[in-house]
């Protein structure tokens, strides 16, 4: 289930040349997400939220995504997560990120603070009591931060079927660059009807959780809001599997289809 989690968090973040008109979002956009084992056994929910805030005295979006089990799943694994994320309003490039999980167990406690002119991330790991300084990328976005920058800057007009792209991305204490192949255009259907999406192949490291490099798949509305709908991910055993269940605080109209 973290591997959900997490793949909300960063969902399909890339960095593109071109840019749009408008927002793709605002202050008060929430999402809430479904999770579930082999489309059978719900596993759990996560939800997505903007808020308008000031770090430094910088206006920025300070995004939360939080992600926790229920029913019986939670007995016998259980999961609280929490990341945060402030990103600037004009940029779109993260200031400071937060980690803090308990995921059956397996607990961190990790805060980011990025430096872009100097390219380098000042670790605070609260559980371990240790600080640390680790030079990154260019433009570098972490998990969350970056959905919320493809939403802005990324020409949906334009994509073609095939078609990789990267990103810079820090996460914990390491940067890497992330691969994205979009796979074309599908008529989803979904808790609130028939939605026109863009379906995307993240690449994953194959081994104990997925079965390969091409286990994920997953969808977004192909309108202004970029609304993530539903993720799947083809584990070692079973799949597990993210919807949208609700949203609010949209900042373009959801375009469904009624034929």
């Amino acid at each position: 289930m973290k591997n959900i989690l997490l793949t909300i968090g960063f969902l399909i973040g890339m960095q593109m040349s071109f840019a749009q008109e408008q927002s793709a979002y605002q202050d008060g956009e929430w999402f809430k997400f479904e999770m579930s084992y082999s489309n059978f056994l719900k596993a759990g929910n996560a939800t997505l939220e903007v808020k308008d805030s000031k770090i430094n005295g910088k206006p920025v979006y300070h995004v939360v995504g939080k992600g926790w089990t229920t029913g019986a799943i939670k007995w016998f694994f259980k999961v609280k997560d929490r990341y945060e994320s402030y990103i600037d309003k004009e940029t779109g490039m993260p200031y400071k990120f937060v980690r803090k999980i308990n995921e059956g167990g397996h607990t961190k406690d990790i805060e980011i603070d990025f430096d872009h002119e100097k390219q380098e991330a000042f670790i605070d790991n609260k559980k371990r009591k240790t600080h640390k300084t680790v030079a990154t990328e260019k433009d570098v976005q972490d998990m969350v931060s970056a959905f919320y920058y493809l939403r802005n800057n990324y020409d949906t007009e334009s994509i073609r079927e095939g078609e990789i792209v990267t990103l810079n991305m820090f996460f914990d204490e390491e940067n890497y660059n992330f691969k994205l192949k979009f796979l074309g255009r599908e008529v989803l259907e979904t808790e609130f009807g028939k939605v026109k999406t863009l379906k995307f192949r993240p690449y994953v490291m194959a081994g104990r959780v997925f079965k390969e490099q091409e286990s994920l798949t997953l969808w977004v509305s192909a309108d202004k809001n970029k609304i993530p709908l539903k993720i799947k991910a083809d584990l070692a055993v079973g799949s597990l599997q993210a919807n949208l269940e609700a949203f609010k605080g949209l900042k373009h109209s959801f375009q469904i289809q009624f034929d």
